[in-house]
């Protein structure tokens, strides 16, 4: 029997009002498990001004006030850790391991994020001119929004609101419709930790909710993560109506493997990296460019019998290292992108299509695939796949191999297997792409340095969480001050200069 979500605002569910709903399966079994509220204008102009009203309490309090909230936060999240996968498993796919290691990669961010009393702290000089002192403070924005993807209902929105909210702001959370039971609860979570009500509201829907956000101008930043299209329409939409934006698109993830390289290590990460979460992650592996025929071969070799071999399963069960994709949609989008793969000339040496689990037909279940003699001109190459499929680009040479990811309309990670440190070295110098890993097959930063892609990936001045973070839900405000010292000098016309 599906259950009815709520949005959660003003640190209470609220039923929707609009009349449309969307549907939420359980993608192990197919079945539909929930109704999830669309909300309208006005629904969404009413989690603003709620918003809004909260934050008058909330951006006065002081950050080691925030902190301690931010502290609480942390302990129930962590307490409630097995409920929250459990969430994530049963309406995104991921196994239950995949879930929590997700949700561990957001708390590093609320750890990061409870150092805020340090983090605005803002800049002084003393005695810049005769008596005259300059110093900085950093400050919230006031309302600012999140919309995030279904792939990480829990890690995503953890790396934006935990930095916004900690700074100050209020925040308004626009989750992916496929999978917000998660995020609802964390919504609840925050409110149990001690943030006012209205500080962390919950707002399900689809365009028009988005739209709402974007145009409301009590919104003062927006950020976003998801496909490059849509990437594009919310940095586009949101600059236009005056805001900060940082929105994050698609990607094309490479890894070189040199010929000097630790083959097993390599063929470990590209398992992990190219199948983990049934490949629905950006900064998914998707891509292997092996150096030189040899290392072709031998790479190919060792991989196919891995990927043959991956235990796709129940996303709860324990000993599942893969589970299904996340809607029946999504699984005939990737399926269609093999079966062009095929018709394009890609050599399909692993074929996943043919999947069935007893029990469990009505899953959205595809096996791992693997693709061989992919080129450049290729659509499995140039676009985004977000599936369990890897395609072996051959090069002959280490400058052919760099050119590939350096020249590919997206720009998020990328990374080289290789024992020699020069090599190493140089490539991530010159490759043009956002992250990069050296022997490290997702080279996603930790929580005290940013995210981000390069070209079609990310749009917007800055990264996510980290340094940047705390730069783009703050604005800096500078004073100059003098203090009578009972000595009047007079009218002066001219701009204070130093002395």
């Amino acid at each position: 029997m599906a259950t009815t979500l709520h949005h959660f605002i003003g640190g209470k569910k609220v039923a929707g009002k609009s009349g449309r709903f969307g549907d939420v399966y359980n993608p192990t079994t197919g079945e539909k498990s929930a109704d999830a509220p669309y909300a309208n204008k006005e629904e969404g102009e009413a989690a603003i001004a709620d918003s809004q009203k909260a934050f008058a309490q909330w951006g006065a309090m002081s950050p080691m006030a925030r902190a301690r909230v931010m502290f609480k936060f942390k302990e129930l999240v962590e307490k409630h850790i097995d409920e929250l996968a459990m969430h994530i498993s049963n309406e995104h796919g991921k196994v239950l391991s995949d879930a929590k290691g997700s949700i561990q990669r957001g708390l590093e961010v609320v750890e990061f994020a409870c150092g805020i009393p340090h983090l605005m702290k803002g800049e002084y000089s003393d005695s810049v001119s005769s008596g005259i002192d300059v110093y900085s403070m950093r400050q919230p924005l006031g309302v600012v929004a999140g919309i995030t993807p279904f792939n990480f209902p829990a890690m995503v929105p953890m790396w934006m609101f935990a930095v916004g909210i900690a700074a100050g702001n209020c925040f308004i959370l626009k989750p992916s419709e496929k999978d917000p039971s998660c995020p609802l609860r964390l919504g609840e979570l925050m409110v149990e930790a001690g943030a006012p009500p209205g500080v962390l509201n919950v707002l399900i829907g689809d365009k028009v909710a988005v739209d709402t956000l974007l145009g409301d101008p009590r919104v003062k930043a927006i950020s976003f993560v998801g496909s490059t299209p849509i990437a594009h329409y919310v940095y586009e939409t949101a600059a236009r109506n005056g805001k900060r934006v940082q929105a994050m698109g698609g990607a094309k993830n490479h890894m070189i493997v040199m010929p000097d390289a630790d083959m097993d290590q390599a063929v470990d990460a590209l398992i992990g990296a190219g199948y983990g979460s049934a490949g629905e992650r950006c900064m998914a592996v998707s891509v292997a460019v092996p150096v030189g025929e040899k290392t072709a071969d031998a790479l190919v070799g060792k991989l196919a019998p891995r990927v043959r071999s991956l235990k796709v399963g129940p996303s709860t069960a324990k000993d599942s290292e893969m589970g299904p994709l996340v809607t029946k949609q999504h699984f005939d989008k990737v399926r269609g992108y093999i079966d062009h793969g095929v018709k394009e000339g890609a050599k399909l040496v692993v074929d996943g299509r043919g999947l069935k689990l007893q029990g469990y037909e009505n899953g959205y279940f595809l096996g791992g695939c693997l693709f061989d003699q992919v080129k450049p001109n290729m659509k499995i190459y140039k676009e985004e796949i977000f599936g369990p499929v890897l395609s072996v680009v051959r090069a002959k040479s280490f400058d052919e191999a760099a050119r590939l990811p350096t020249e590919h309309e997206f720009g998020n990670g990328v990374a080289i297997f290789t024992r020699d440190g020069d090599a190493a070295r140089d490539f991530a110098a010159k490759v043009q792409v956002g992250m990069v890993g050296i022997n490290v097959p997702i080279p996603v930063p930790l929580a005290f340095h940013s995210f981000g892609g390069w070209k079609r990936s990310a749009f917007g001045d800055t990264n996510q969480h980290g340094p940047e973070g705390v730069r783009f839900y703050t604005k800096i405000k500078t004073v100059t001050a003098r203090w009578p010292t009972g000595i009047r000098a007079g009218a002066e016309f001219n701009i204070p200069t130093l002395k």
